[in-house]
């Protein structure tokens, strides 16, 4: 799996300078089969950064840029005359790797239409199933939800993604860099430069690494007692949630695996509490006209949490 992530990255590296851990959290969750949710302000290289490990994976993509005016239809396919018969045509969901791009511009009835197939798996269309490709991935962007015509996601939609990655502005390094890239910026085909290194089979071995990751009783406890912290802090409405102890084990084990590591520490539980929960914490109204944030939320319950030794 390390050099799996190696081979990717290098890819990833022609176009998008920096970003190296954030690179690092969606392959982590690409790895166990989860979701991906990218947010940053405008210009910062989401949809760059998403599209070119989507073509460095080597996995069948397709981009689903969300507006407005989209409707659930759009997403997951509809019926259509053929030969005087009716016949389901899929929509852009039906792809082993799906780049959601902006999806809190568009209304909740369509969001929900992509969040159920990650749920389920499968598209009902007039009463019948269709399922989705193995793998099914998404990568989804969004910008802050302070950002004019946006639509929040849902609580329990968040929830669905295993990971969020958090894009910053690069260093001032990085931008000199970023400005030096050959074809870099608003041409499309810097994209030709990323070669497909991966596949599908790639990525279920290295799932199987992941799933054979050992992991102690006191490790798993440690887990247990952070998810439970953000239940309990005073700032916190919404504490983590069960599915979220899931996704950080599963996450730690990842994060163990690109150590180069065959065990779980709590170092790599620590490393992935930030990804893994900050989209899923509620503050209180009045923790949030303070000021606070999920991720000192998250770094709170992990300094009241003693390290197991």
């Amino acid at each position: 799996m390390k050099e799996l992530h190696a081979r990717v990255a290098g890819e990833v590296r022609k176009v998008v300078v920096g970003q190296a851990e954030a690179l690092e959290d969606m392959f982590a969750a690409l790895a166990l089969g989860g979701h991906v949710l990218l947010e940053g302000v405008p210009g910062t290289a989401k949809t760059l950064l998403a599209s070119a490990t989507a073509r460095a994976l080597g996995i069948e993509f397709r981009r689903l840029q969300f507006t407005p005016d989209m409707l659930p239809s759009d997403v997951t396919g509809t019926m259509a005359l053929r030969a005087g018969e009716l016949v389901f045509r899929p929509g852009p969901v039906f792809a082993g790797v799906v780049l959601a791009d902006e999806i809190n511009r568009t209304p909740p009835k369509t969001q929900a239409a992509l969040l159920e197939a990650m749920q389920e798996g499968q598209v009902t269309v007039d009463g019948i199933s269709h399922p989705l490709p193995d793998p099914f991935l998404v990568l989804a962007t969004q910008n802050p939800v302070e950002y004019e015509g946006t639509y929040p996601l849902p609580e329990a939609q968040r929830d669905r993604f295993l990971v969020h990655v958090a894009i910053g502005y690069p260093s001032a390094e990085e931008e000199r860099a970023m400005l030096r890239l050959r074809r870099r910026g608003l041409a499309p085909s810097a994209l030709d430069d990323v070669r497909p290194v991966a596949s599908a089979e790639d990525l279920q071995a290295a799932r199987a690494e992941v799933d054979a990751t050992e992991i102690s009783d006191e490790v798993v406890g440690y887990v247990v007692a952070l998810v439970r912290r953000t239940r309990e802090l005073p700032s916190v409405q919404l504490g983590a949630s069960p599915r979220a102890a899931v996704h950080l084990l599963g996450a730690a084990k990842a994060a163990a695996r690109l150590a180069g590591r065959a065990y779980v520490t709590p170092d790599d539980v620590a490393r992935m509490a930030a990804p893994v929960l900050r989209h899923r914490l509620v503050l209180t109204p009045e923790a949030e006209l303070e000021r606070a944030t999920p991720a000192g939320a998250i770094r709170t319950a992990l300094e009241d949490v003693p390290v197991p030794r």
